[in-house]
């Protein structure tokens, strides 16, 4: 019923949105006489502000257009290389007329980038697939919106993540592949790789894990705490609901968007408030750059996708509560996983020092785990004043944490 009343409510303010995106436009526009009014770019700054307080936010574009590879700008070309009901595997061509930097780019190592389902899209990751790009090929796990999934295509649970990064790895080739997870997808990343091992098959050259919830034993933050504070009844009747009939998923269950939206913000209220203030001030101001940021950033931010029910409570039960991972009692369809199984693929875990999603050692807890993996093939790095985003995403990931990551798969290539 909630999300009814929030389709509802989506309804009803939509004449307003649009009303306060024509205002904006309007007041702000140098050929029109309003824009003339003494006190206009006030209005006009308060008109942006309520559209984008109440519009929608879609899926935003990866946009990559080019990259710098190999000193030389080379096209990108984004396709589907791999369809399944509720994940895309998208490859990240790089095309090149100079024949004298073909070589380089077909030698390039191969990585799969595996990003989170956990609420935003997997565009959040943008940034790190634009660097990899300067020397590796890329490809990456772009999630499906699930109120966009028919309920004929049947439900998805957390052993079926397991399943689909096993495909896709085995899609690729795992024999000349790394995988970077990011965040939540550490743990059916790591156990995919395990399962693989014990069953004999060849595993990736690497597995790049970074600010993932191994053992949330360690260092709890207050995600953590969410979870292992309520029972999973608490989860089941309070955040699970009815996808509205107006969408092809309409009567699948789902931990809707706009829910793990609000719980965003609640993390850091004032911090949000305080970023919509800015750029109010930006736009009286005319700062028209720092605006551009605080749009781009939003638009990003504020766009998020229904989870599948059956995925997020067993997400719930397994990681959050249970810790069947690191206390070595997970079993997926029958098979126990064991990370000490993997031996030739090497292990380097990156942790930010301020992370308040996946707090300090939890990621590093896989070394531990991961026994069978010899020293001189392991390495784990914390990057001094990051929090979470900043181990993949900004300034940091790219100065400090990309030329390791970078070094990390070469040595191991």
């Amino acid at each position: 019923m909630l999300y009814h009343l929030h389709e509802l409510q989506r309804s009803l303010m939509s004449p307003l949105v649009h009303f306060a995106e024509a205002g904006a436009k309007t007041w702000s526009d140098k050929s029109t006489l309003l824009s003339q009014v003494p006190g206009a770019p006030r209005i006009a700054a308060g008109f942006e502000l309520l559209y984008r307080l109440g519009k929608d936010y879609e899926k935003p574009p990866f946009d990559i257009r080019s990259v710098i590879a190999h000193g030389h700008e080379v096209p990108i070309v984004e396709y589907k290389a791999l369809q399944k009901s509720f994940c895309n595997l998208i490859r990240f061509k790089r095309f090149t007329d100079d024949a004298a930097t073909v070589d380089d780019l077909k030698d390039d190592p191969v990585v799969l980038v595996v990003a989170p389902l956990s609420g935003h899209h997997a565009t959040l990751l943008r940034d790190t697939v634009r660097t990899l790009l300067q020397d590796h090929k890329v490809y990456i796990t772009d999630w499906i919106d699930a109120r966009m999934v028919p309920r004929e295509a049947g439900a998805f649970h957390l052993h079926d993540y397991v399943a689909y990064v096993q495909e896709f790895i085995r899609h690729i080739g795992a024999k000349n592949l790394h995988v970077v997870s990011v965040c939540q997808p550490t743990v059916p990343v790591l156990a995919a790789i395990s399962l693989m091992a014990s069953n004999g098959e060849t595993t990736p050259r690497t597995m790049t894990m970074m600010g993932g919830p191994i053992d949330t034993r360690r260092s709890p933050t207050q995600v953590n705490d969410l979870a292992t504070t309520k029972p999973l009844s608490w989860f089941q009747n309070t955040v699970i609901h009815d996808v509205p009939a107006n969408y092809p998923g309409h009567g699948r269950r789902v931990y809707p968007g706009f829910l793990q939206h609000a719980g965003f913000i609640a993390m850091n209220p004032g911090r949000h408030l305080s970023s919509h203030w800015d750029f109010y001030e930006d736009l009286l101001k005319g700062d028209l750059e720092d605006a551009q940021s605080h749009r781009k950033f939003y638009d990003e931010y504020n766009a998020v996708l229904d989870m599948p029910a059956e995925y997020y409570l067993d997400t719930i039960t397994t990681v959050f509560q249970q810790h069947l991972l690191p206390r070595g009692l997970w079993d997926v369809n029958g098979q126990r996983v064991r990370p000490e199984d993997i031996k030739t693929t090497a292990l380097f875990t990156i942790e930010g020092e301020l992370d308040d999603i996946s707090g300090l050692g939890q990621t590093e807890a896989a070394h531990t785990l991961c026994s069978g993996i010899a020293a001189q093939n392991k390495r784990h790095l914390t990057v001094k004043g990051a929090g979470h985003y900043g181990i993949f995403s900004g300034r940091r990931w790219r100065d400090v944490v990309y030329p390791d990551v970078r070094e990390f798969i070469r040595k191991h290539g």
